[in-house]
């Protein structure tokens, strides 16, 4: 197992990496998506839309997924936690978004999103990703 990453450290290694995935697939571009995630098993998807497993099964849903998808206007991670040990990292966070959809008009919208790593080769590479919609019904309760 390698070092420990301070959390800030490992949040600056791939909190831009997450969020140019995320912009690429909504730009109908999954290539920085493919390219974050690990080809090497296991590797699992539980997302807003599907679930996968195997690298046989992600990369065709990441490119159909890329392709209703018309046009990103922004992407941004409200990170709640994360952190590294060894060669496994988390990043738990609210993913806020707005892109346009199958030709719709633009919208805002946000996703509960965990995402686990493996560093693989010295990069850390995506290996789970579990993605639900956020919203009034399931927010974070407000600190008062």
């Amino acid at each position: 197992m390698g070092d420990a990453v301070d959390a800030d450290e490992f949040l600056a290694e791939v909190l831009h990496l997450m969020v140019d995935e995320v912009v690429g697939v909504h730009d109908g571009d999954p290539t920085a998506r493919m390219a974050l995630w690990s080809h090497v098993e296991p590797v699992t998807l539980f997302g807003a839309e599907m679930t996968r497993r195997g690298w046989g099964q992600l990369e065709p849903a990441f490119r159909w997924l890329a392709g209703t998808f018309t046009g990103s206007g922004s992407c941004e991670y409200e990170v709640l936690s994360a952190g590294s040990s060894g060669d496994l990292g988390y990043v738990v966070a609210i993913e806020h978004s707005v892109a346009s959809r199958r030709g719709a008009p633009a919208r805002k919208y946000a996703l509960r999103v965990t995402t686990l790593f493996r560093r693989e080769g010295g990069e850390w590479k995506v290996v789970h990703r579990h993605g639900d919609g956020y919203g009034e019904s399931n927010a974070l309760p407000s600190d008062g």
